[in-house]
């Protein structure tokens, strides 16, 4: 029988697959372990390759090897740059079906440094089949991809125990190596299916192998085909997330977005947790017309009967079982990106529809996913898995993620790039944030500024050390006084005799110093007072969390531009000369960047302005 699927059959195919259940499966293991090979045999055996992708794989596989044999790897393996390394680098997608069931394969690179994209294939997976040399046994990334994978929720694997063929089927070379996977397993809350194969020669993948009798259980696809499909969303509580207020005209208003999770009919009483509002839906709106039902994972439009506030963002549910509501969590994170998360740095969380400003309070630790040893740390790098608090500007309705997936996984992205930084999952509201409330104040900002006669207002001064920052500073300070104003002066080092003391001068150190100068400015605005502040704070980043804490117009950043040549000229402390010599690590401009601000409210180079004119623009502009 031809191994493709010609053009008059195609339709009738097409037609058959729409009915069949579909199984996400995602393929994991070390460097060449094979994986792209098993996807390729299984795209080949399932007859589902059109002739000219035959034609043309097996014209790439003479033009790599010089024979007639095929190289079913290349029918994955899209990068140019996979094709020279022989390795997997980004997630690729393939879909193929059997009279029985429909499938969408993730393979996922087995490289360390691209730990970070099987995470992304692993998100989304049923099932995982993880891979393992025969001839090598379990190895260091064996042990982390199963790690992520349970972490990810997927509770079912498919051991294939590859390349047989190259320990001539050997019976006890594949029973030591599922014996101590097993274990492997246990200890993490796996469920497993070993199967020992050959993805070259095909044995055990779709057929069963003449050269293992010893083995009696099912193929790998025979597992695929009947292995049940647990739609964890289908069930619980009815989650819908609201992506956008539709009003199309002044008597429409409707909540569009998607249920994630439970069902929704009409009539059905519903809440919004973060207001508390709730109301009965009237209507349903599907891409097929009203309904009287809304089903797991369906985009619809809800209406409700009464006028309650709804953005995006909320989740409705039902009112006897609720999204947990709180600013402060505990969850499992996933660091994507080569630069390394601090604490106290803010970052976008984004979760089910909800973009909220959030920071990293704790770093609890890291976990080693080789032995699950939980490992002191005051940074994540690049592929490390650690448990974090968070803090959030606002509370976010979720559920942990071993409840609910889709309101309980989120990203991390930067703030100034929209970068994807990091992949968290829920584990809980922290109870200290379920006991803390904001207290209502009678005297408020308003009232204290109007008793100074004065806006308050917070000037952040910003520069390389040596540039003039704390002289400007002192001279703004006393002309404001002079003139009546109230004042208070925050410089770097003089709070480094008293609040943070305890800090050293790493990039972490100099987060959390940032943040807590800024948390006491913020008081001291609240306060009614113009607040000066004079810190090198060389990240963007920290910055912008400086200023998100104050209110619009209130946060004014002032570059002292120096160039770093005079600054060094002018060295009035001798530590540009220390630092030059090795003699002080960590230091701004010389072994430690300094990101000039994109956009200040007022830039000044002092090769230019003597520090009296420097605070005559500052007061201009104020």
């Amino acid at each position: 029988m031809p191994n493709t699927i010609n053009d008059e059959t195609i339709i009738n195919f097409l037609d058959h697959q729409e009915n069949l259940p579909c199984l996400r499966f995602i393929t994991c293991g070390s460097v060449d372990d094979g994986k792209s090979t098993l996807i390729g045999r299984l795209l080949y055996d399932s007859k589902t390759l059109f002739d000219d992708q035959i034609i043309g794989l097996k014209r790439e596989s003479k033009k790599k090897s010089n024979n007639e044999e095929i190289d079913f790897s290349l029918l994955v393996d899209g990068l140019e740059a996979e094709r020279e390394q022989g390795i997997t680098i980004d997630v690729a997608y393939r879909f193929f079906a059997t009279d029985k069931r429909r499938f969408i394969v993730a393979d996922t690179p087995g490289h360390l440094s691209y730990t970070r994209n099987m995470a992304t294939g692993a998100s989304t997976a049923d099932i995982a089949i993880i891979l393992v040399d025969a001839r090598k046994g379990l190895l260091p990334q064996t042990h982390r991809h199963s790690f992520i994978v349970s972490l990810m929720g997927i509770k079912r694997v498919i051991l294939a125990v590859n390349k047989m063929d190259l320990v001539d089927f050997d019976e006890a070379q594949f029973l030591n190596i599922s014996t101590a996977y097993q274990v492997l397993a246990d200890r993490l809350g796996l469920e497993v299916q070993a199967i020992p194969l050959s993805a070259k020669c095909g044995d055990n993948v779709f057929d069963r192998s003449d050269h293992m009798n010893y083995y009696q259980g099912p193929t790998l696809m025979q597992v695929l085909e009947t292995i049940e499909i647990s739609n964890q969303n289908s069930v619980g509580p009815a989650r819908f997330s609201v992506q956008w207020v539709n009003r199309p005209h002044q008597d429409f208003r409707g909540f569009s977005g998607t249920l994630e999770q439970g069902m929704l009919s009409v009539g059905d009483e519903i809440i919004n947790s973060r207001t508390g509002f709730s109301s009965k839906i009237s209507q349903i709106i599907t891409p097929r017309g009203p309904d009287i039902n809304a089903r797991p994972h369906e985009a619809v439009t809800l209406t409700l009967d009464d006028e309650i506030d709804i953005s995006r963002g909320d989740v409705l549910s039902p009112p006897t079982d609720r999204p947990k509501l709180s600013d402060q969590i505990q969850a499992h994170l996933i660091w994507m990106h080569q630069e390394e998360l601090i604490a106290g740095r803010q970052y976008i969380m984004l979760l089910g529809t909800q973009s909220i400003i959030c920071t990293i309070t704790d770093i609890r630790h890291r976990i080693d996913v080789t032995t699950f040893e939980k490992l002191a740390a005051k940074t994540l790098e690049l592929n490390d898995i650690g448990v974090v608090n968070l803090a959030c500007l606002v509370p976010i309705q979720f559920d942990p993620y071993k409840d609910n997936q889709s309101l309980g996984g989120f990203l991390l992205l930067d703030r100034l790039t929209n970068k994807t930084l990091g992949a968290g999952m829920i584990d809980f509201g922290l109870r200290r944030a379920d006991n803390i409330h904001i207290q209502a104040l009678h005297v408020t900002k308003v009232s204290r500024s109007a008793a100074k006669n004065q806006r308050p207002r917070m000037i952040w001064l910003t520069g390389l050390s040596g540039s003039g920052k704390s002289t400007i500073a002192n001279e703004l300070e006393r002309k404001l006084h002079s003139l009546g104003f109230h004042t208070s002066l925050l410089d770097g080092d003089n709070l480094r005799h008293g609040l943070n003391k305890d800090l050293g001068f790493t990039e972490a150190d100099r987060v959390e110093n940032i943040r807590r100068v800024a948390e006491v400015g913020r008081l001291m605005t609240e306060a009614g007072l113009i607040v000066i502040a004079s810190f090198i704070s060389p990240y963007r980043s920290d910055r912008a969390m400086a200023r998100s804490l104050f209110d619009k117009g209130e946060f004014l950043e002032i570059h002292i531009a120096t160039p770093l040549e005079v600054a060094i000229s002018r060295d009035p402390k001798g530590l540009y000369a220390k630092a030059i010599k090795g003699q002080i690590k960590n230091f701004t401009g010389i072994d430690s960047p300094y990101e000039e601000p994109s956009n200040p409210d007022l830039r000044i180079d002092t090769t230019l302005h003597s520090p009296a004119e420097a605070v005559d623009l500052i007061l201009k502009l104020l």
